[in-house]
């Protein structure tokens, strides 16, 4: 049974053919564009109204919590992508540290992630989408411009931004990063002009009662309500820094650039989502806005400004697509690093020779995360993302943390502070985010994981790089 502890090299590649490198092009301004991209998106224009519908005035509070979880991520993160700058995120650190079956369970887990995350946000974005097209065409066909479970027959804005997205990341990284840099400017813009229009109608008074449905999270009707309940969801919104982890391999100098990235991004990104809730429940009480599907432009309209509601659901339109760029871009590498490895079959590793990306598993996760935005409510996928987010977090803490054990004297280029007390945090925080999750997103978890381990220990142990030695 040794080939479920074998370990890749922490210094380097095994197995790795000509032609199977990618192109270092990106850093630290891209990096953080890239995370800022990731993380500020779906979760703050359409998640702050489920969010408040779960917690009231206490979706404050979850905000603050994921954050701080994912910030004990991030430092991890930051001190494992430095250490190992390849492709592949958790699903390298794991497969370095604590051996092959724990890799392929951690990348099997960030498929789940990356690949219905770019499915969430597409759902995400053809809410607002959608929203402006009705406006324009009254007599639109409604059916579809929603999923099966909501009533329609496809959501046919995801699938369009789904396979748009993936066209423009098979044309190069260097190319999707100038373009992901632009229109961060533009998503920022826009929630700049939100809370300038949202701060005159504050009323304090709608923070009472601040926590409606408690602190701790509890079933009703199958959805977990209250602030832990909540945060399991928004979660989601906080994550995207782990997506710069996967552009290691690209980065001109991932000793400075990545710690840069992951710290920069997140810092920024918590400081945003906190000031952008405040001002949206300040402006109107959470119940009334929280099953809108464009809740900042619902505000916005409501307070009698429908020009500029119109203007902030454009600019959703036009900027969260980088959520989908950079999400599908680390599933991308993800699929890269795992095909290189043998794990999966090699097609998924090529490298086209003109724009230094993979372009066949770049359409290939376009074409899935059409799929699954097409015919599956947001709620569901949300979901379902997170549990594996959070596993590769936990992985990812564990990583770090028995390496400083195992290897204390090895040279790093960032150190996580208080290492002894970060690390676990993390990983106690993120296991109860995952036991806030409903019964059905773990039941999903469970079945995707035998699934994946029966992959491994029919085909892709026997074909991993490691076997041939």
């Amino acid at each position: 049974m040794s080939f479920l502890t074998r370990r890749t090299p922490i210094d380097g590649h095994v197995g790795h053919v000509e032609g199977s490198g990618l192109k270092a092009t990106l850093g630290w301004p891209h990096l953080v564009a890239l995370g800022v991209g990731a993380i500020v998106g779906t979760g703050i224009y359409t998640l702050t109204g489920e969010a408040a519908g779960l917690a009231g005035p206490g979706a404050m509070l979850s905000f603050l919590i994921a954050g701080a979880v994912c910030a004990a991520a991030a430092l991890c993160y930051a001190e494992m992508a430095t250490l190992m700058p390849r492709a592949g995120s958790a699903y390298t650190y794991s497969y370095a540290v604590m051996g092959e079956a724990t890799g392929w369970v951690v990348g099997w887990s960030l498929i789940l992630e990356y690949t219905v995350v770019c499915a969430a946000v597409s759902v995400g974005w053809a809410g607002y989408a959608s929203g402006l097209i009705l406006q324009w065409w009254p007599d639109a066909p409604k059916e579809f411009l929603t999923s099966i479970k909501d009533g329609g027959t496809v959501n046919l804005p995801a699938v369009f931004i789904a396979m748009a997205v993936a066209g423009l990341l098979a044309l190069g990284t260097r190319e999707s990063a100038r373009v992901n840099f632009v229109l961060v400017i533009v998503k920022l813009i826009a929630l700049a002009g939100f809370i300038a229009l949202a701060v005159p109608a504050f009323n304090g008074a709608h923070f009472q009662p601040f926590m409606p449905h408690g602190f701790w999270a509890n079933e009703v009707d199958g959805v977990k309500m209250g602030v832990m309940g909540a945060a399991s969801i928004i979660f989601f919104a906080f994550y995207g820094f782990d997506a710069i982890s996967t552009a290691s391999e690209e980065t001109k100098n991932p000793a400075r650039d990545l710690t840069i990235g992951i710290v920069g991004s997140m810092a920024l990104c918590t400081l945003i989502y906190m000031g952008v809730a405040a001002a949206a429940i300040g402006a109107m009480p959470p119940a009334e806005f929280a099953t809108s599907k464009e809740p900042l432009a619902h505000i916005i309209r409501s307070l009698g400004h429908p020009r500029a509601a119109d203007l902030i659901g454009l600019a959703a339109i036009i900027a969260m697509p980088t959520v989908i760029m950079v999400f599908m871009y680390g599933q991308t590498r993800v699929f890269f690093a795992m095909a290189r490895d043998g794990l999966l079959p090699k097609v998924l590793s090529r490298v086209n020779a003109r724009t230094g990306t993979p372009v066949v598993v770049t359409l290939f996760t376009g074409a899935i995360a059409a799929v699954l935005a097409g015919v599956l409510p947001l709620h569901t996928i949300v979901s379902v993302a997170n549990a594996g987010t959070l596993a590769a977090f936990i992985a990812t803490a564990l990583s770090m943390m028995i390496l400083r054990v195992q290897q204390p004297a090895r040279p790093r280029r960032f150190k996580t502070p208080l290492w002894w007390l970060v690390g676990p945090f993390a990983i106690i925080g993120c296991a109860y985010l995952f036991a806030g999750l409903n019964t059905f997103t773990m039941i999903v978890f469970v079945i995707w994981n035998a699934i994946g381990l029966a992959i491994y220990l029919v085909w892709a142990q026997r074909n991993s790089n490691l076997a041939k030695l």
